[in-house]
């Protein structure tokens, strides 16, 4: 498997955000029990249908220990869209309450190995990837969603428990990698 398999230390990285400062993730590490390191994009329409659960995630968690990173790593050359510029105009208008990085050479999400906007990795406070995934088993209609990945891999984590879920198989748009080429 290429990427971050589950058990295994996940990469530490060190990117710019919209807030102008850079984030280093072994920070967040020592600062929380749970850090879920999801990667997004401005226009794919399965992060806009997921940003209001994610908002709400990050709000129902963050006093408990845990926080969300969003990490941007989709080419912005051919996805203008999703440049740094249009990154903090896209989490001004939605309201983010979570970091929202750029990984412009795309290191960070080949390390983790995404594949997917978006794709959740849940770190424990030791940097281990926990749970690698969906966030729900339902992109389009959230009040049809019967089993919450994400939520219930993040109360098992901050409870001690263990995920019962570990893995699955992620509903997205696939990542804008660079072209190869001339």
């Amino acid at each position: 498997m290429i990427g971050t398999a589950i058990g295994s230390h996940a990469p530490d990285f060190e990117l710019p955000g919209i807030d102008d400062r850079v984030h280093h993730l072994a920070r967040y590490l020592e600062d929380y029990r749970g850090v879920g390191v999801i990667f997004l994009c401005n226009h794919c329409p399965y992060v806009q249908s997921y940003l209001d659960r994610l908002k709400q995630i990050q709000t129902d968690f963050n006093g408990k220990g845990f926080t969300l990173i969003g990490i941007n790593s989709n080419d912005a050359r051919q996805y203008p869209e999703n440049s740094f510029e249009q990154m903090k105009s896209f989490a001004q208008e939605k309201d983010l309450k979570f970091p929202y990085l750029r990984d412009a050479t795309q290191d960070v999400a080949h390390c983790f190995g995404a594949k997917t906007t978006p794709e959740v990795f849940l770190l424990d406070g030791e940097g281990i990837l926990r749970y690698r995934g969906s966030i729900d088993d339902c992109p389009d209609r959230p009040e049809a969603v019967k089993v919450a990945y994400l939520r219930e891999a993040i109360a098992s984590l901050l409870s001690e428990e263990p995920i019962v879920i570990e893995s699955t198989q992620t509903i997205g748009s696939s990542l804008k990698w660079h072209q190869k080429g001339p």
